[in-house]
């Protein structure tokens, strides 16, 4: 403070080389720095600046070195609670074995030889049936007042290409609505042997069985319109097989009903479909927009 009340005319007095003393914390005062232009020169002035860097330097190793000395002098801390060994992720439910089951039991009794490998997960019971036989044993799940299966809620397929013996099993979904309660029927087959309709027992089961037709190529003998229900009847291959590709195909139903266009077509086209010209390239299409452009409900709603 005592340098701060001196005139800048004292200051520029003082010899070059004489040191002037620094503050307490080490680093010499901005006064210290002689002014550019005077007797101490450009040198000197670089000098000063880099003194006065290097005791900033010191004073900040100094004091990392007391805080240093401190925690080494400090009792160690107290070792903390053990942490708690890690919770291993618990398995989920797993098919047990249902050859015990009542219904299973019945099954076998009646049918002895067509009921195979029973199993029960998460509370429903799986029952493999010959596939010669399915006919039956679902006549009488659906007629003994004991089970009472009056309703088919789904009829579906897994494709299982390792099985070379049977790669296709139909699923059946029974429901009794009497005693709420249901059960899963398994047949395994080839595309070849296929399976017999149950359309017989749960009309419900046309469409259902047509589906798996169409996209499993399951083979339901007797059944009274087997046909495809959601893909034209000329495509070529079932799309929900394992060995299905995913990616785009051509085959021969696109080169038949889809043919090459030309740049300039194809350019045309998106034009014409940018300005709302042709969104919809099908006729039947085409009419349906104009069905819901003029406001017509195509199905009544429910009041």
């Amino acid at each position: 403070m005592a340098d701060d009340d001196k005139k800048p005319d004292e200051l520029a007095q003082k010899p070059p080389g004489v040191a002037v003393p620094a503050d307490s914390t080490g680093t010499p005062p901005p006064s210290s720095v002689p002014d550019a232009g005077q007797l101490a020169g450009a040198d000197a002035e670089k000098a000063a600046m880099v003194e006065q860097a290097k005791s900033r330097v010191a004073a900040v190793k100094e004091s990392l070195g007391e805080e240093a000395s401190k925690a080494q002098a400090a009792p160690p801390a107290a070792p903390g609670a053990p942490k708690a060994p890690v919770k291993k992720k618990e398995e989920g439910p797993k098919p047990v074995d249902a050859s015990d089951q009542k219904l299973v039991k019945k099954l076998k009794g009646h049918f002895n030889g067509a009921i195979g490998e029973a199993s029960e997960f998460v509370g429903q019971v799986s029952i493999h049936i010959e596939p010669a036989r399915i006919v039956e044993v679902c006549n009488f799940l659906r007629d003994d007042p004991e089970t009472s299966f009056n309703y088919l809620s789904d009829l579906t397929c897994v494709h299982y290409p390792m099985r070379q013996e049977a790669p296709l099993e139909v699923v059946y979904n029974l429901y009794s609505i009497r005693r709420n309660e249901r059960l899963r029927l398994k047949v395994s087959i080839t595309e070849s042997s296929g399976v017999d309709s149950v359309t017989g027992v749960w009309p419900s089961a046309n469409w259902m069985e047509r589906e798996v037709y169409d996209l499993f190529g399951v083979n339901f003998k007797n059944h009274p319109d087997l046909r495809r229900i959601l893909l034209p009847p000329d495509w070529e291959g079932h799309p929900l097989r394992k060995d299905y590709p995913l990616e785009f195909i051509e085959n021969a139903w696109t080169q038949r009903h889809l043919p090459e266009m030309t740049d300039v077509q194809r350019e045309q086209l998106e034009q014409r479909r940018a300005y709302g010209l042709e969104i919809l390239s099908v006729p039947q299409e085409r009419m349906m927009r104009e069905i819901l452009q003029s406001g017509k409900e195509v199905m009544p709603k429910d009041k």
